[in-house]
C-alpha cells in the first residue's frame, strides 16, 4: 500500500494533471482535495487532449475509482457540462463519486466574486477567475454555506438558500448596486443539479480510509500550486484554499500518518498567472519565447502566463511546507535550444544575500535574483526514454535543481503525451518507511 500527494510546487501550472494520469495506472483511487473549476489539468492521451476543471484526472482510466474531495467547492453547471464532455469521448465515468460535505458553488458566489474584483483598484486586484470560489470558502468559513449534503435534502435546500439569497441580496442593493437574484430560478435549476450529484453522492471519507486499511493505492490531486496557498502563499495574490500537502488531509479526511509520499511538481523553469511579485521573471524575448515554446496560456481562463527563470528559493520553501519525498520535473523539453540556462539560488534584498521566502510582499518586490548559469542543451530530448538518452548538460541541469531543493527527482517530463514520462523512481514502492530516499544522481 502506498498514499501519494501530489502538489504543484510553484505558482500552479507545473503540469499536475500529466503527472497525476501518468501515476493513477499504479493507483486504485485518486482524490482531488482542495479548489474548484478555477484550476485546469490538461492531460494528453493518445493525441487526444483532456482539459479537466473539476473531476480528477484519473477519471481517464476506466478501471479507477475518483473522488471529489470534501474540500473542492463543487459548481454543478460545470461539473454537468464536464461530464457530458467526457461521456461525448466515450470516457466512462460510473466510477466517480463526490463527498456530502463538499459546499456548493452558487450563481450569487459568482456574482459576488466578479463584483468584489471590480469594485477594487487596479493596483489593489487579486486576479481571480470570476468563479465564485473565493466566496463560497468565505461562506463556508462564515458558516452559512451550502454542502451536497444540504442539496440533495429538499427541505434543508429549500431553507438555506432562502436565507442565503436574502442576505446576498441586500448585498447586492445596498452595497455593490448590481442586479438581485431570483429564489424560485435557483431552487428550480439546483434542484435539477440535485437528481445528476444524487448518483455519484457518497462520504468520501469512508471510502478513502477503507482503501487505505484495505492495502490499496491512493493517489491525492492537488490543484494550484504552493505559492497559491491561503497561509504560506504570495498572500493576498492567493486562492481561497489549502493546495500545500496538508491541504490532503483537511480536503479528503484523512490523517497525517495515513501519507507516505509527497511528490512537489514543478516546471523546469517557473511561470505564473495573475498580480504580485515574481523575483525571476523575464520580461524580454527570451521571457516571450519561453512562454510561445511552453504553450504557457491557462487552462482555464486562457491568460497568458508570466515565464521565469527556475527559482530554487522558491523550490527549497515549497519542500519544507509540503515535507516533499520526491520532485516531478516538467517542460524539461521547453528549454532546449537555448545556449545557456539559469537557476535562482538566492535573492539579494537591500544589499544582504539571503536564500529564504520572505513573508512580506514587498521585500519580495525588493528582491534581487542572484543566478547561477548552466550551459544549455541543443539535442531534441522529446523522444527520451531514460535519464541515460539526456543530454549530459540535461542531466547536470537537473542534479543541479535536485542539490539546490534537496529533493530526489522520481520523475521528468519531456513532452505532453503520457509517453513522454521518464522515471528515475517508483513512488508508489515503499521502502518500509516511506520517506527514506537518498538522492540519486541522475
Amino acid at each position: 500500500m502506498s498514499t501519494v500527494v501530489l502538489i504543484g510546487s510553484q505558482w500552479g501550472d507545473e503540469g499536475k494533471g500529466k503527472v497525476t494520469d501518468f501515476l493513477a495506472e499504479k493507483a486504485d483511487l485518486v482524490v482531488r482535495f482542495q479548489g474548484g473549476n478555477n484550476a485546469g489539468h490538461t492531460v494528453v492521451v493518445d493525441d487526444k487532449e483532456f482539459k479537466l476543471h473539476l473531476i480528477p484526472s484519473g477519471i481517464l482510466y476506466s478501471d479507477k475509482l475518483c473522488i471529489i474531495g470534501n474540500g473542492v467547492v463543487i459548481d454543478p453547471a460545470v461539473l454537468k457540462a464536464e461530464l457530458q464532455s467526457l461521456i461525448d469521448r466515450d470516457v466512462k465515468i460510473a466510477k466517480l463519486l463526490i463527498d456530502k460535505r463538499a459546499h456548493v458553488i452558487m450563481p450569487y458566489h459568482r456574482l459576488v466574486d466578479e463584483a468584489e474584483e471590480n469594485s477594487k483598484e487596479d493596483d489593489k486586484k487579486i486576479g481571480t477567475t470570476k468563479r465564485g470560489i473565493g466566496p463560497t470558502y468565505a461562506d463556508k468559513s462564515s458558516r452559512v454555506g451550502i454542502r451536497v449534503a444540504d442539496l440533495l435534502d429538499e427541505e434543508e435546500f429549500a431553507e438555506a438558500l432562502k436565507y442565503n439569497v436574502d442576505a446576498k441580496n441586500k448585498l447586492f442593493e445596498n452595497y455593490y448596486q448590481a442586479p438581485t437574484v431570483n429564489y424560485e430560478q435557483i431552487y428550480q435549476e439546483y434542484s435539477e443539479f440535485a437528481e445528476l450529484i444524487k448518483k455519484h453522492a457518497a462520504d468520501g471519507h469512508e471510502v478513502i480510509n477503507d482503501a487505505i486499511e484495505n492495502g490499496q493505492n491512493v493517489l491525492f490531486e492537488g490543484a494550484q500550486g504552493t505559492l497559491l496557498d491561503l497561509d504560506f502563499g504570495t498572500y493576498p495574490f492567493v486562492t481561497s484554499s489549502h493546495p500545500i500537502a496538508a491541504g490532503a488531509c483537511l480536503g479528503a479526511g484523512v490523517g497525517p500518518t495515513s501519507i507516505n509520499n509527497v511528490i512537489g511538481v514543478a516546471k523546469a523553469y517557473t511561470t505564473r498567472v495573475g498580480e504580485g511579485p515574481f523575483p525571476t521573471e523575464l520580461h524580454d524575448e527570451l521571457g516571450a519565447k519561453i512562454r510561445q515554446q511552453g504553450a504557457e496560456f491557462g487552462t482555464t481562463t486562457g491568460r497568458p502566463r508570466r515565464c521565469g527563470w527556475f527559482d530554487a528559493v522558491i523550490l527549497r520553501f515549497s519542500a519544507r511546507i509540503n515535507g516533499l519525498s520526491h520532485l516531478a520535473i516538467t517542460k524539461l523539453d521547453v528549454l532546449t535550444g537555448l545556449p545557456e540556462i539559469k537557476i535562482c539560488t538566492g535573492y539579494r534584498l537591500n544589499g544582504e544575500l539571503i536564500k529564504t521566502f520572505p513573508a512580506s510582499l514587498k521585500e519580495l518586490a525588493k528582491c534581487e535574483p542572484v543566478y547561477e548559469t548552466l550551459p544549455g542543451w541543443q539535442e531534441d530530448i522529446s523522444k527520451a526514454q531514460s535519464i541515460d538518452e539526456l543530454p549530459q548538460n540535461a542531466r547536470n541541469y537537473l542534479n543541479r535543481l535536485s542539490e539546490l531543493v534537496k529533493v530526489p527527482i522520481a520523475l521528468v517530463s519531456v513532452g505532453p503525451k503520457r509517453s513522454q514520462t521518464i522515471v528515475t523512481k517508483d513512488i508508489f514502492y515503499n521502502d518500509g518507511d516511506g520517506k527514506t530516499w537518498h538522492t540519486p544522481r541522475l
